[in-house]
């Protein structure tokens, strides 16, 4: 039976890499976003891989929306097999100038929408006896940078939030596992450039050489798809003792 695999965020960045990665496998995709030619995005990739396929703009600030998202593709697909929580957002300042609603996003984005998520899904998944939850989480859930207090403080929890969801779903064939990129060349990642650039008073080039890739032991953005098949090998059937991990593919960060 054609497995479904639903992935927040799933139109633009790492989440639409993850999505052509699955559809290439022939899984139903539930696909969600919020460009304004997200459906457009979903099609496309649904007829180049001639699957089946849903399309949310879920806002992953609305936890009615989220939960909506999830009981449509339970609806349209029988069930979902795979949840990947990927929709995130950065913004980069000191502390003490840090605007109050950019911290309740970043929260709310990164991490509350992960828990709305993986609840809706849940009941589902237990009565299948069979679940992969994967959290796109980052470097930044296993260490810190200056200037991004609310999203390293939201990719943390989202590690705590991914091992306490492997021991509740173990009895029930879920997995839970969160993956930690370095820096991957994505729409998220090169906003960030010219924000360090006024920050830091550097040229942009300075911020990609001396900032983002000065703590990868490889001098390299991270491949989008070394991304999708890491999620995929943790979706696999053959995974289901990979569980409570967070998984560095970091380019050698967390070497140091």
């Amino acid at each position: 039976m054609t497995k479904t695999i639903l992935i927040t965020g799933s139109t633009s960045g790492i989440g639409l890499g993850i999505a052509r990665a699955f559809a290439a496998l022939g899984y139903n995709i539930a696909f969600n976003g919020l460009e304004a030619n997200g459906a457009e995005i979903a099609k496309a990739v649904a007829d180049e891989f001639k699957i089946k396929y849903s399309f949310s703009p879920a806002n992953m600030l609305q936890p009615e929306a989220i939960r909506t998202m999830v009981a449509d593709a339970i609806t349209a697909f029988g069930k979902v097999d795979v949840l990947v929580n990927n929709a995130g957002i950065q913004y980069v300042a000191p502390v003490d100038e840090f605007p109050e609603d950019k911290w309740d996003d970043i929260i709310a984005v990164n991490l509350t929408a992960a828990f709305h998520a993986t609840k809706a899904v849940w009941g589902s998944m237990k009565a299948n006896k069979y679940g992969r939850i994967i959290n796109i989480a980052s470097a930044h859930g296993l260490r810190a940078s200056a200037f991004k207090s609310a999203y390293v403080a939201a990719k943390h929890g989202i590690v705590g939030f991914t091992k306490t969801m492997a021991l509740e779903g173990a009895p029930f064939g879920i997995t839970c596992n969160a993956i930690c990129p370095g820096y991957v060349d994505t729409p998220i990642v090169r906003k960030q450039i010219p924000q360090q650039a006024e920050i830091h008073n550097m040229t942009e080039q300075e911020v990609i050489e001396n900032i983002f890739l000065e703590r990868h032991a490889v001098k390299e953005f991270v491949p989008i798809e070394l991304v999708a098949q890491t999620t995929v090998f943790l979706a696999a059937e053959q995974a289901g003792t990979i569980t409570g991990v967070a998984l560095p593919v970091d380019a050698g960060w967390n070497a140091h």
